[in-house]
């Protein structure tokens, strides 16, 4: 069973429907219980940073998320959903995100358009359950990205390089929207339901 938290910011129609055609059960909540009890959870997301914060806690999620990390089960960060996993962002200073990993949510900067909207390759960076040698190309969605640490996996350029693909353990995350992303992303997300981490 794959759980996926629904604070009212997810793709969650495209992330169920990829997670069906790859044959997995999914079950799709806001209760902070069923989070409690799920043994491999997704946390997608579109939108903004404090808006997402403020809705997990409003919700009583925060708890719950941060307790299935640190039971070492698997948990995948979606597009904002992996940027919730850091402890802050440039786009809402004071709001304070899960802090599961290092780093900081920053804005692009620079000539190139704002969102970064399209395709484009992750090219991994240290070995991970996620990704094959070669990485793959993705379908990109955001404004703001996570800078480059010892969690980053896989990366990315637009501009400048960022962190497109960042795992700690048990806790990973991914810029990229797999469920958007045809074959590759069905891969990875294959490799997350199936795959020990």
């Amino acid at each position: 069973m794959i759980t996926v938290v629904d604070y009212g910011m997810g793709n969650l129609r495209s992330v169920r429907r990829a997670l069906e055609y790859l044959g997995a059960e999914v079950l799709i909540t806001a209760d902070a219980g069923a989070v409690r009890e799920a043994t491999q959870l997704i946390l997608p997301g579109v939108g903004a940073f404090g808006e997402a914060v403020r809705r997990i806690d409003s919700l009583g999620l925060r708890t719950p998320i941060l307790d299935h990390a640190g039971k070492g089960l698997p948990l995948l960060g979606i597009c904002l959903g992996m940027q919730l996993l850091f402890a802050e962002s440039e786009e809402s200073p004071g709001f304070q995100g899960l802090a599961l990993l290092p780093g900081v949510v920053k804005k692009f900067r620079g000539s190139l358009p704002v969102p970064h909207i399209g395709w484009n390759d992750a090219t991994p960076v240290r070995p991970s359950p996620l990704f094959g040698e070669k990485g793959g190309c993705y379908y990109f969605v955001h404004s703001f990205y996570a800078e480059c640490t010892a969690s980053t996996i896989a990366t990315t350029t637009y501009g400048n390089i960022f962190a497109s693909a960042v795992q700690a353990e048990n806790v990973l995350g991914v810029q990229f929207h797999p469920e958007k992303s045809q074959n590759d992303g069905l891969a990875l997300l294959r490799k997350f339901c199936t795959d020990d981490h």
